[in-house]
């Protein structure tokens, strides 16, 4: 069994974001094994982060982004448990990462639940006339409609929104790990993005 100093749990901590103890254990758990130990605190912090989805966050952060040339402004409220971790680095650099990710993308809610219904009936009526117009088959338009609107789903609604800055990721997976990392309930709760002459 590989000795477990307290530099590399320093290390492993500053790494991951996770607890003393949590790194403690993960590197004792991979007898010492940095890239293992990062593998097993990932898998545990995603499980965790489901588990403190519930939980009420009334501290957090406003971050602002102007983009250059300053036409394009984004002001986003991250709200998460505790002041402290409201101040974390982790918190911050997360909360201007969502604002130039909306600067970029330009969502038009949160969540999809907080789109603007007469805006998705109407999507809905235009994807159907669509689908109709191309004569596909009446027993298949309802079926073809819904995986057109999940894909405007995901082009409007932030959470849903492929991230900018890693295609492989959600923004929703990104807010996972984020509460993964910080230890408790983070969300993403509104957002306003001004452009000049819009």
């Amino acid at each position: 069994m590989a000795e477990i100093s307290a530099q590399m749990v320093k290390e492993l901590r500053e790494r991951t974001g996770a607890g003393m103890m949590d790194c403690k254990k993960a590197l004792q758990d991979t007898n010492g094994d940095f890239e293992k130990a990062i593998e097993e605190l990932r898998k545990k912090g995603i499980a965790k982060a489901a588990k403190r989805e519930g939980r009420e966050a009334n501290q957090g952060v406003v971050e602002s982004y102007i983009h250059a040339g300053s036409r394009l402004g984004v002001l986003v409220e991250i709200n998460c448990e505790t002041d402290f971790v409201a101040n974390t680095d982790e918190m911050k650099n997360f909360a201007r990462n969502v604002a130039m990710h909306i600067a970029a993308s330009n969502p038009l809610a949160v969540k999809r639940e907080d789109l603007n219904q007469e805006l998705v009936a109407k999507e809905m009526n235009i994807l159907k006339e669509q689908t109709l117009a191309e004569g596909k088959p009446a027993n298949i338009i309802d079926k073809i409609v819904t995986g057109r609107m999940e894909k405007f789903f995901s082009e409007v609604a932030l959470l849903e929104q492929v991230y900018v800055k890693d295609p492989d990721k959600t923004i929703k997976s990104l807010l996972t790990e984020t509460i993964a990392k910080v230890g408790e309930n983070v969300e993403i709760r509104r957002f306003a993005r001004f452009a000049v002459g819009s």
